[in-house]
This record gives structure tokens, C-alpha cells and sequence, in this order.
């Protein structure tokens, strides 16, 4: 489930291994390049944090926001 904290939209993704995290966050470049917004991201070992917010919009959360978030959720169902 996504949180809305300090106006950002934030999930943790796991995963098996470093190889299933990696090939996640291609699926996910691929979503953000093709919707034009871009995810702050980190990812250690099997995890992947996301933080999504509009820098366009003073960074807080729009439905730009809402949008990728379920776009990501939709790729990891």
C-alpha cells in the first residue's frame, strides 16, 4: 500500500533476489519515461523504495502521482 508522507507518495517493494529488484525497476523506468514522470528510487539488495512526487507542482502530490503509483502496482500484481 502506498503512503502519503511529507508530500510524497512512498512504497516499499520486496522481492526473491537483486536480479527480480533489477528487472522490476526496468519495467518501472520504462512506465515513468513513457508517462514523463520519474520516480525517486532506491533499491538495496531485494528491496526497491519508491517516493513519487510532482517537482512541477511545487513537490507535492498530484494525480501525475496517483497515476504511476498504480501504474507500478498494476506491473507487480
Amino acid at each position: 500500500m502506498w503512503k502519503e508522507e511529507n508530500n510524497k507518495l512512498k512504497k516499499t517493494f520486496k522481492f526473491e533476489d537483486f536480479q527480480e529488484a533489477f528487472a522490476f525497476m526496468t519495467r518501472v523506468a520504462f512506465l515513468a519515461e513513457a508517462q514523463q514522470h520519474h520516480p525517486n528510487w532506491s533499491n538495496v539488495y531485494n528491496e526497491v523504495v519508491i517516493e513519487l512526487t510532482t517537482h512541477d507542482a511545487g513537490n507535492t502530490v498530484t494525480e501525475k502521482d496517483r497515476k504511476l503509483a498504480k501504474a507500478i502496482d498494476e506491473l507487480n500484481a
